[in-house]
């Protein structure tokens, strides 16, 4: 009997390997994104997803227990030297793919991951897929104030997953800011696909209807690189932390506060220097990913739209106006607002209810301030839910409660602020399913609006973005 089809002969044997589940991350958005609009897609919600953190429940918790907690429970999510080895990335993409339920789909929306294109899918009535996946890997011995000694260990890793998964490019991420004192106990590595990966080929032949379209939705966002060797770099800090790349440079007073709060100190900070101009930052697409897209569909008939966003807001903004239009046009009101965090959201729970969804990508005071922005430039709305995700970190960059209520004080008669997340803000963890409780509280708005046709909804998206920098060719 051959070898199972995707495993990979000299490296593991036939039908082993690990799998989708156990290689990408816990918590990570492209996991969280691919399970949630799995589940709008049949009509269910996300009571199911997350777990609560081991002190989420204590808002009081000292910094150092609370650290060492963390670093036990990522320890035990986190892969070993020897299982990055094991990584299967065709058995990661298959493990995507899967998640779907059976049946045909009227396009596929591709790429970088963003909650606001959670909600397009749904509108739309089309999965999402990722152009890559987040990992996380044993760090023994390590420290968050160390990028050097960060890059030396990820260069191991990134060799062995490379040597199996040729197809990738593996960026590593060594940002305090976002990450806290996890940092220093885990490498955090995102691999992008640079070809068409066969599970999504086989997945875009026999799933979708003819002449369905393809969407690649990419983030246009730059950062500074190391390139490390072929096949793997590096960054310090990302543009999620809410910070500046100058705000990593080892006379920052940023970054010594973000050290301090992680567990470490500036005196060892001395990152590798960049040698490559600002690229695209871990959550870009390939090249290779986007011109293997573009050959796939012209040879298979589909047509292609690529959507570019330079920052996250920008695509939340414009995918918040389309739901208003969307819901308005069915006979509904479109005058009630949820602004979702991070890991918290419910694509069909929002649609259930009949609401206008608006994504922030974190806790920042950039973001907040994106939808602060959008809302004072946007009509009115009635009610204005707010679930601030606590990112378990303190960092110089991040809004303060008062921010987020001023966010929910934009509505006219209902202004809500979710207590349970903003309990223990900014240290404790919320899992997904309370972004689930709290929808499931609000009326039913139903039936659903029929799906969104591609077309118009380009067309929405780029009457309302184009002003502020997406881009749709």
């Amino acid at each position: 009997m051959g070898p199972a089809r995707g495993s990979r002969p000299g490296l593991t044997a036939a039908g082993a390997g690990l799998t989708g589940d156990r290689v990408v991350a816990v918590g990570s958005t492209s996991r969280i994104l691919v399970a949630a609009v799995a589940r709008a897609l049949r009509g269910t919600d996300c009571a199911d997803l997350g777990h609560v953190g081991p002190v989420s429940r204590f808002a009081g918790t000292p910094d150092p227990i609370r650290r060492a907690a963390a670093a036990r429970t990522a320890g035990r999510v986190a892969l070993t030297a020897g299982q990055t080895a094991e990584v299967d990335a065709a058995r990661v993409a298959g493990w995507f793919v899967d998640q779907y339920p059976r049946g045909r789909y009227p396009g596929v929306l591709l790429g970088s991951p963003h909650g606001a294109a959670a909600h397009l899918a749904t509108a739309l009535g089309m999965p999402w897929l990722p152009a890559g996946f987040e990992m996380t890997a044993h760090w023994p011995r390590g420290a968050v104030d160390r990028p050097r000694a960060a890059l030396d260990h990820g260069a191991a890793l990134a060799g062995r997953l490379l040597a199996g998964n040729p197809d990738l490019h593996v960026r590593q991420v060594h940002c305090p800011a976002s990450r806290g004192s996890l940092a220093g106990v885990t490498v955090a590595l995102t691999a992008r696909w640079r070809t068409l990966p066969t599970a999504y080929r086989r997945f875009l032949s026999d799933r979708l209807v003819p002449g369905a379209p393809v969407l690649v939705l990419s983030d246009a966002r730059t950062w500074p690189v190391h390139d490390a060797a072929d096949g793997h770099s590096f960054q310090v800090g990302c543009p999620a932390s809410g910070l500046e790349p100058v705000d990593f440079h080892p006379d920052s007073p940023a970054l010594r506060q973000v050290l301090r709060s992680a567990g470490g100190d500036g005196v060892n900070w001395d990152p590798p220097e960049i040698s490559a101009p600002p690229a695209a930052a871990e959550h870009g697409v390939e090249p290779g990913l986007d011109r293997a897209v573009g050959d796939w569909t012209a040879r298979a008939g589909h047509p292609v739209r690529r959507l570019l966003f330079p920052a996250p807001g920008v695509l939340s903004a414009a995918v918040a106006d389309l739901y208003r239009r969307w819901l308005r046009a069915a006979g509904k009101t479109g005058d009630r607002l949820v602004v979702e965090c991070g890991r918290l959201l419910d694509p069909w729970q929002v649609v259930r209810a009949g609401m206008v969804p608006y994504w922030c990508e974190n806790a920042t005071r950039r973001s907040v301030e994106q939808v602060e922005w959008w809302l004072a430039g946007s009509e009115p709305f009635a009610s204005v839910d707010v679930l601030p995700e606590p990112p378990g970190v303190r960092s110089p960059a991040l809004a303060g409660l008062p921010q987020w209520l001023a966010v929910a004080g934009f509505g006219r008669r209902r202004r809500a602020l979710d207590r349970a997340t903003a309990r223990g803000y900014p240290v404790t963890s919320v899992p997904t399913r309370r972004a689930t409780e709290v929808l499931r509280a609000q009326p039913y708005d139903l039936p659903a609006p029929p799906p969104l046709a591609v077309p118009d909804a380009l067309a929405a998206l780029r009457a309302s973005g184009t002003p502020h920098g997406l881009l749709i060719c």
